[in-house]
């Protein structure tokens, strides 16, 4: 089947790090804080779930069930001496439910690279102090994603920020996590705690939108998952990306250059706080953040304001500031960890296994990852839906698609195409309508 291709007219936020197991409800977080937006924290909640492997090999080929705890060969917490896996989350909305009682019109929203469940909430939910930076709301009671249609459930991603981390105890001894184990976790929390039954939409921004694509991979076979929507995100971060790939290897090298790291080879809990090779993190975030937005933006920009933005090793007055300011609530490890489990994803020869209705959409402007990957990632899915848009923020623009282009998005989720994606004429920027392909029926079997 031919691709739907929608291109639109018109013209903040990844994050991570380690410490020795405190058992003591009140230092548990001692390294770093249980959410990134810590006035959000008193909606998160938790779920346990005891014996979960990190860092085995799922066997897409065999039963579901083998791999319900986790992936073959993978390591348990509990057999490293910390307590269980434990993952947070955020519901909000209206469930719906069947004659068993499990509800059947969730939209799952995954977090990502350096965000939380606090973060996207704080950002997408009605009447939050960061609405402004996805150009408003974008779940709520008549939003895009409609709360009085659907039961929303903002999710956090092993390995960061919740309880689920290197940072929280083990540090380097961490078990290796990959996207599967960020995936299959927070399936069992749905279906083991929440009782969800049916997913009608996997959806998230970024690194949130690769895992929208695992979930598609993962549980779209098995009708669990009903529709994934990746808004920026990527099928492979390994070398099938070179530019991923050089991106985030730049920011490992950066981390791995302090001399705290190269000293203690990421072992360095013993030392006291200030000591922690956050330096290495600053540079980090440097080396993103020169392609974070588009060349032109970062050009215009003068450069007293820039510098903020730019790593110094000794810097002086507002030098580095931005960074400086954000790791003190970020751990290396924790990055670390996050950038090596990037390394070593690509699920390409497994998107033919996606039986979800499908809208990819992507950021035409974005320089970190590629929208030429995004419609060949589309084109391997058949009946797939792309839609693309420029945007001076590049990258971070995906936190403002679901306004930027509302009806066609809003639509998907609703799943109330017709033969034709709605128009977006007027959308942003200054330019009139775009042109809409015609859009195959849905509820079609594909």
């Amino acid at each position: 089947m031919n691709k739907q291709i929608i291109t639109l007219a018109l013209a903040a936020a990844f994050a991570l790090p380690g410490a020795a197991w405190a058992f003591d409800a009140g230092k548990m977080h001692a390294i770093t804080p249980p959410s990134s937006i810590m006035a959000q924290d008193q909606h998160k909640k938790y779920y346990e779930i005891p014996g979960f492997r990190i860092g085995g090999k799922y066997n897409l080929d065999a039963d579901p069930a083998t791999w319900r705890d986790g992936g073959e060969g993978g390591v348990t917490l509990e057999s490293l001496g910390a307590p269980p896996l434990k993952v947070g989350y955020i519901a909000v909305g209206t469930p719906k439910r069947n004659d068993r009682g499990e509800i059947i019109n969730a939209v799952i929203i995954n977090t990502f690279y350096s965000g939380d469940s606090t973060w996207m909430y704080n950002t997408w939910f009605e009447g939050q102090p960061l609405n402004a930076f996805s150009d408003g709301a974008v779940v709520g009671p008549g939003r895009t994603i409609d709360t009085n249609r659907f039961y929303v459930v903002f999710l956090d991603a092993l390995g960061l920020w919740g309880e689920a981390k290197p940072s929280a105890g083990l540090g380097r001894k961490f078990p290796q996590y990959s996207y599967f184990d960020m995936v299959q976790a927070n399936y069992r929390l749905l279906r083991d705690h929440l009782k969800v039954a049916q997913v009608e939409v996997a959806t998230g921004v970024s690194m949130g939108a690769t895992q929208s694509w695992v979930w598609g991979v993962m549980h779209s076979p098995s009708g669990f998952v009903k529709a994934i929507m990746p808004i920026g995100g990527t099928t492979a971060s390994d070398g099938d990306d070179p530019v991923g790939q050089w991106t985030f290897r730049l920011a490992q090298a950066a981390i791995e250059s302090d001399p705290v790291w190269r000293k203690t080879n990421g072992n360095y809990y013993n030392l006291p706080e200030d000591q922690h090779p956050k330096k290495g993190l600053d540079f980090m975030w440097s080396t993103l953040q020169l392609t974070g937005y588009t060349f032109p933006v970062r050009s215009a920009t003068p450069w007293d304001k820039l510098q903020k933005e730019v790593f110094y090793w000794e810097p002086k007055g507002d030098q580095t500031a931005a960074w400086i300011a954000r790791t003190k609530n970020e751990d290396p490890v924790d990055y670390w960890y996050r950038n090596e489990g990037g390394f070593r994803y690509n699920i390409n020869k497994e998107l033919k296994r996606i039986k979800a209705r499908t809208l990819v959409v992507h950021v035409d402007t974005d320089l970190w990852l590629m929208v030429a990957n995004a419609r060949k990632a589309a084109d391997a899915v058949p009946g797939a839906f792309f839609a693309s848009f420029p945007h001076p923020a590049a990258h971070y623009g995906v936190f403002k698609a679901p306004n930027i282009i509302r009806d066609t998005i809003q639509a998907f989720v609703e799943d109330s195409f017709t033969t034709r994606l709605p128009g977006i004429a007027g959308a942003g920027g200054g330019g009139g309508g775009a042109p809409v392909a015609d859009a195959k029926p849905s509820g079609l079997a594909k």
